[in-house]
């Protein structure tokens, strides 16, 4: 177990790395970041002014030496200032994470609730109308564009009905009115996910030669159903939440910004509309970082689950 965690941990380490490389690389690549200052000037900005802005930014160094300097600051959690108002990176991406994290946690509790007892429901009802139901559910979320979800879902039931808010709604306390859209849109098609992957694995095992024996020895459907089966499938979904939480983590971009919502993917957005980049590089970094922290995490989870792995 010790050495699968170290290859695991070595991977991860490499993918923030060479996304480091890629973030900082794209940074400098879309322009020089003293542009934004002259733009705001107006006229443009005297050259002994470009210089010292230069100097100050470390733009005067060679590129190497540019990208060491940033990866020391950010691996000490400085980001810099954001362009267009001074503010520490950090601070304003700290103010807007957990709204994104709260959101994504959301969704993730729906999808699982939702996909997982469907996919069982399904496959135990195998070729009837709750079957049927389950598939057209799962079909319809995999195959509908998140953002025409919360449009129809803002029109229909925000302004038609009038039953959930159209945008977030700042109250004080949990405020679930505002989160079921938002959730619903980013969990519907991992729900969908679950569902397929729930169903098909405990076709698998409901058809296999133990289960077949198990029934003839008379075992309830009750106790093959959940103490075999599904003990046994578990680790399809399982697997799934890797990709279903990293994709979260990104898909909140779609999601907040149709919604309003004060997160990080709406940050993200916002940096680059106002070509800040110093925020926008600091909102990728963060996506990766997460995005690569819960691979790690689902890594050593499956890999408790299925032994199998820490030994393949």
């Amino acid at each position: 177990m010790r050495s699968f965690l170290m290859r695991r941990a070595a991977y991860s380490m490499f993918a923030l790395i060479g996304a480091t490389i890629l973030v900082f690389s794209l940074s400098r690549l879309v322009g020089d970041p003293r542009l934004i200052y002259a733009q705001e000037g107006g006229y443009g900005i005297p050259q002994e002014t470009w210089e010292r802005l230069g100097e100050k930014m470390g733009l005067d160094k060679p590129v190497i030496v540019q990208y060491a300097i940033w990866l020391g600051k950010t691996v000490r959690g400085d980001l810099g200032n954001s362009l267009l108002d001074q503010k520490p990176v950090t601070g304003i991406i700290m103010s807007r994470v957990g709204a994104t994290l709260r959101l994504a946690a959301v969704a993730w509790v729906f999808a699982t609730l939702v996909g997982v007892p469907l996919g069982i429901l399904s496959a135990v009802k195998r070729g009837g109308v709750l079957d049927g139901m389950a598939r057209t559910f799962a079909l319809l979320g995999q195959t509908l564009p998140p953002f025409w979800i919360g449009i129809m879902g803002i029109l229909i039931f925000g302004v038609k009905l009038g039953w959930l808010p159209s945008a977030y709604k700042y109250e004080p306390g949990l405020n679930l009115s505002s989160y079921v859209m938002p959730a619903v849109t980013l969990g519907w098609f991992a729900a969908a996910g679950y569902m397929r992957l729930t169903r098909s694995a405990m076709l698998d095992v409901l058809d296999s030669e133990y289960m077949k024996l198990a029934r003839a020895k008379g075992v309830s459907n009750v106790v093959l159903i959940w103490k075999h089966a599904f003990r046994n499938a578990i680790i399809a979904p399982l697997t799934f939440s890797s990709l279903i939480l990293g994709g979260f983590i990104t898909g909140t971009v779609v999601v907040e910004t149709v919604f309003s919502w004060p997160g990080l993917g709406r940050l993200a957005v916002e940096s680059t509309w106002d070509n800040d980049f110093a925020l926008m590089t600091g909102c990728v970094l963060l996506f990766t970082v997460m995005f690569v922290g819960i691979n790690f995490i689902t890594d050593v989870i499956y890999a408790y689950v299925d032994p199998r792995i820490r030994y393949g």
